[in-house]
């Protein structure tokens, strides 16, 4: 049973915005499934599924161990085909397409266990991330960074590592970094990929509380250029991040609305902490 506790265009419209602009922004996807569904030697994963995204829109999904959101994210990138159903950008349906070709659309996302070149320099991640979304001809000269050097694309690089507060460290080794630098490395190189929707898995797996602070800041301050997926486990994080919360259990979206609200449905709040009611729920 799929539970949609407060629609974002009602939202739109409590947080006080033009009826006129929320209309278009109800029609106005940036990415939608329907009927999506995986299924691995009988067991299904994903099962299902219809999911719209608003250009813009912010959305976190959340939900039990195993509830099927990774591999959601795994269906949006096109790692997995579906077994059934469809996935559209922008209108335009998706379903086939590899990775790769979704990424140079601009479907960027992050993963649970941190991504990056151990054996590469930091400035070196973000150059060779720059080249590769970049309009630049592939070749020896430009895997080998002679011609990714010029001042110009450094200073780029740079600054993007200066804003995320990377820049006393641009020509350390990425092995030499923290865990957390190494997350706001791999948030620096999306970035860096000019994203229309960023898809981030669990940013805030394995970080200090004090590394949560930050990267919850850098998603903060960067959000706002494009639509964005968030998954992630530690709830009181992610509803400061979002405007609409989903939640997956057993392969199915069971809810959705404003977060607050959908924290307090019965059924969320039996799938997440059982039947017993221990916690105070405020809208």
């Amino acid at each position: 049973m799929h539970i949609q506790v407060k629609t974002i265009y009602h939202h739109c419209l409590h947080l006080g915005i033009n009826k006129i602009r929320c209309i278009a922004m109800k029609e106005n996807h940036i990415l939608e499934t329907k009927g999506v569904t995986i299924n691995f030697n009988g067991l299904v994963a994903v099962d299902n599924v219809d999911f719209k995204l608003l250009e813009g829109e912010s959305v976190g999904i959340i939900g039990p161990n195993g509830a099927g959101k990774t591999t959601f994210f795994n269906l949006i990138t096109g790692f997995f085909p579906p077994t059934k159903g469809k996935i559209f950008f922008y209108g335009k349906d998706i379903t086939n397409n590899p990775p790769h070709k979704r990424a140079r659309m601009g479907i960027i996302r992050t993963f649970q266990l941190v991504s990056v070149f151990d054996s590469l320099s930091v400035l070196d991640n973000l150059l060779l991330s720059i080249i590769n979304s970049s309009n630049i001809p592939p070749s020896k000269d430009n895997f080998y960074f002679a011609e990714a050097h010029k001042e110009d694309l450094k200073n780029l690089c740079l600054s993007s590592l200066s804003t995320l507060g990377l820049e006393q460290k641009a020509y350390l080794m990425t092995s030499e970094l923290s865990y957390g630098d190494k997350r706001k490395l791999e948030i620096a190189v999306a970035l860096s990929m000019n994203p229309k929707m960023l898809l981030l898995d669990e940013p805030f797996a394995g970080l200090s509380d004090q590394e949560i602070i930050e990267v919850s800041k850098i998603i903060k301050e960067f959000k706002k250029g494009f639509s964005m997926v968030i998954i992630e486990h530690k709830i009181s994080r992610i509803v400061e991040l979002v405007e609409r919360l989903c939640v997956m259990h057993e392969g199915r979206l069971i809810a959705e609305g404003i977060p607050n609200q959908v924290l307090c449905d019965p059924l969320v709040r039996e799938v997440y902490w059982g039947k017993e009611d221990g916690l105070v729920c405020s809208v």
